[in-house]
């Protein structure tokens, strides 16, 4: 796929999502080879994080929306938190990496579809700005890039104006050349639409279904 893109399957990190998955299921991928792990609950990888501390090569990432009380515990828990999406939240992680001693990789989202019901923070936004300016005083996050959900469709191709929307804005920010703001990340993608995403610039793709196969309803 990388490819066929024009591009090196060592610029594209493949996570994999296990939000529902058990610890048992999540060491078969980690027997297989994966090392990167998205999950979007804090509450529901607390209740399985001591199951699976021995896996030592293990990276977390929470990729879920995070409520500014539950940063505390998500700055304990994860090494990056790719939902970002306020200047409050960015507080919040701050002042908890700090008493942790240590630092929190940061993603900023987007919410490229301007979508009422999904979290994120609009590109023309006030708000991104504030976020970007405030990262020099942010001394325990490191701003590594982007991330959004776009829109869902059953076509693929019709995600591609927002994965291009994405990558565009990043290429705007990182032109700025801003302290303290990096944005060598671009996580879009997911089990449907992973392909266009790579297309379009995506450098992690989060795959789920198309890693464990489709959730039981709960």
């Amino acid at each position: 796929m990388a490819r066929r893109a024009g591009r090196s399957s060592g610029d594209i990190a493949l996570m994999a999502v296990t939000k529902t998955q058990s610890a048992a299921a999540i060491r078969e991928v980690y027997a297989a080879g994966l090392r990167l792990f998205g999950e979007n609950r804090v509450q529901e990888f607390a209740a399985k994080a001591s199951a699976l501390e021995d896996l030592a090569e293990s990276k977390w990432h929470l990729i879920g929306h995070l409520q500014s009380n539950k940063a505390g515990k998500a700055a304990e828990l994860f090494s990056a938190i790719d939902s970002v999406d306020s200047l409050r939240l960015a507080h919040r992680l701050n002042s908890s990496a700090q008493l942790l001693g240590k630092r929190v990789a940061v993603l900023i989202e987007i919410n490229v579809g301007g979508e009422a019901a999904k979290s994120g923070v609009a590109a023309d936004a006030p708000e991104l700005q504030e976020l970007l300016l405030a990262a020099p005083q942010l001394t325990g996050l490191e701003f590594r890039g982007l991330m959004t959900v776009p829109p869902y469709t059953d076509d693929p191709h019709l995600a591609r104006p927002y994965f291009r929307k994405l990558r565009e804005l990043r290429e705007e920010i990182a032109a700025r050349e801003l302290p303290s703001v990096c944005m060598d990340e671009l996580s879009m993608g997911m089990s449907h639409d992973f392909e266009v995403a790579i297309e379009e610039g995506s450098t992690c793709v989060r795959v789920g279904t198309a890693i464990f196969g489709e959730r039981a309803s709960r």
